[in-house]
């Protein structure tokens, strides 16, 4: 028997997504399908569990898609960022002072709960927070550079999003 899903359910990952789309995702949850329909879409889990592997995995990217962006001098997960605070990951810019010059230096922190995620959720945490690396706001340029460095961005953000209501979802 198929529920009409309940208007008062909020899905805070979501509260940026359309009305309509929200309550697809919200049917889907009542009715116990999002979650598997998102393991088949996604059965893989990637293999960058250290925080050296993760400093390896954004320094290749970052070599690959962004060469003549500023130095980066590494990426760590942090078990402190809280997810439900909008915080997927965050990248930090630290201004050290060696006497008349100043030197920045710039890091990616990722939440620690995306150490057993699909490796295109993670790419794609990653390359948006490369992309702050030149465009600090949420804007048309910003979104146009994650898209040239992964097409499926938009896809693979909205699915993460998904993946995440679904990973705190009653069973």
């Amino acid at each position: 028997m198929h529920r009409r899903a309940n208007p008062m359910v909020t899905l805070p990952y979501l509260s940026g997504y359309a009305p309509k789309l929200q309550a697809e995702a919200l049917a889907l949850l009542e009715a116990g399908e999002l979650r598997p329909r998102l393991e088949s879409r996604y059965p893989d889990r990637h293999q960058v569990r250290s925080n050296r592997d993760l400093s390896q995995y954004v320094q290749d990217l970052k070599a690959d898609t962004m060469r003549t962006a500023r130095p980066l001098e590494g990426a760590t997960y942090d078990d402190k960022l809280r997810v439900i605070e909008g915080a997927l990951g965050l990248h930090t810019t630290k201004t050290q002072s060696h006497g008349s010059k100043l030197k920045k230096r710039r890091s990616i922190r990722i939440a620690s709960l995306f150490k057993d995620v699909a490796p295109e959720f993670l790419r794609m945490i990653v390359v948006h927070e490369l992309a702050h690396m030149k465009h600090f706001d949420h804007d048309r340029d910003f979104y146009r550079l994650c898209t040239h460095i992964e097409p499926d961005y938009h896809q693979y953000e909205l699915d993460l999003r998904l993946y995440l209501t679904a990973q705190e979802w009653p069973e």
